[in-house]
């Protein structure tokens, strides 16, 4: 797999209108220059994200480590229906993946959320029946906790666990997930690597998001929370360039660093955006950089919850 992959999910819903022809390019871009990890979900769209990444794929399937996800289970018209992991809707929401994507596998398949109401051995049981039809390769989790991981694993190996980790989002460190991973011999995949953009320093007020972002609601880019957020962009802008890097860079090379085992995805639905990124592969932190790095931003330094709702998170 390659140092990071890509999130397709902004690409089709969540951070403003898209540009499914420039999408295209910029999946096609991120194949060329050997990033072949892709990542999207039947809930991003709903449903049309998955489609929009078959069509960028065709014909070069075998160049891409494609993951989707189930269980977070919406309506066509978006209507949010709750988290589903019973088996029988696990099945089904394979084969409706499947069909989206236009391919007769899926290598990596997530759990979206752990759903409260369905013991998560059953779930996975549904999902390791998926790996013996040949529908899919490998099972990953996302936002699951440690003892949920472990439980999951013991039905059937789990490959992946899906999380946010970034400067600002620290959980995995703190929460025992990270720990446990790697006791599992379980890799990491950190999702918004970039502090969903905050951290890029390109967002200097709520004004700069599109109506229909819903980082508008989300706690860290509201009020007080973003005022104190935007002084810790601050220092990480001036490290960056004390470094000569941009600040996107620093943070996707300040996860690079954390081990082999981590993958970051950052999303991105632009050619230039992800040029910025792939080339934060070459560039090495010191022991001192890191450490000034993590003085900065320590773990719990952001303001605000990452969701407006944390409920689903960590069961």
């Amino acid at each position: 797999m390659s140092a990071q992959g890509l999130g397709c999910m902004g690409m089709s819903e969540f951070y403003g209108p898209g540009d499914e022809a420039e999408s295209i390019a910029t999946i096609e871009l991120a194949l060329d220059l050997g990033v072949t990890l892709l990542d999207t979900a039947d809930m991003y769209g709903p449903f049309t994200n998955e489609q929009l990444v078959g069509r960028a794929i065709a014909g070069r399937r075998d160049e891409v480590v494609l993951a989707t996800k189930f269980g977070n289970q919406r309506a066509t018209d978006g209507t949010r229906l709750g988290v589903n992991g019973r088996p029988e809707y696990v099945r089904s929401a394979c084969d409706a993946s499947l069909q989206r994507l236009g391919v007769d596998h899926i290598d990596l398949y997530y759990q979206h959320r752990v759903d409260p109401d369905t013991p998560i051995e059953e779930t996975v049981g549904a999902m390791a029946e998926l790996v013996a039809a040949g529908k899919v390769r490998h099972l990953g989790l996302s936002e699951a906790a440690p003892d949920t991981i472990r439980r999951a694993h013991a039905v059937h190996p789990i490959t992946a666990v899906q999380t946010e980790w970034s400067l600002w989002t620290r959980d995995p460190e703190t929460n025992g997930v990270l720990a446990t991973v790697r006791e599992l011999g379980i890799g990491f995949v950190a999702y918004s690597p970039l502090g969903r953009g905050f951290l890029s320093g390109a967002i200097t007020s709520p004004a700069d998001l599109p109506d229909d972002d819903f980082r508008r609601h989300n706690p860290r880019f509201q009020g007080a929370n973003f005022t104190r957020n935007l002084r810790l962009v601050d220092q990480v802008r001036e490290i960056a360039a004390y470094k000569g890097v941009e600040p996107s860079q620093l943070a996707l090379a300040w996860v690079l660093a954390q081990g082999d085992d981590v993958v970051p995805i950052p999303g991105t639905k632009r050619r230039s955006y992800l040029r910025l990124n792939v080339a934060a592969d070459d560039i090495a932190l010191s022991d001192d950089e890191l450490r000034r790095i993590g003085q900065v931003l320590p773990p719990g330094a952001a303001a605000g919850d990452r969701y407006p709702d944390m409920t689903p998170l960590h069961r």
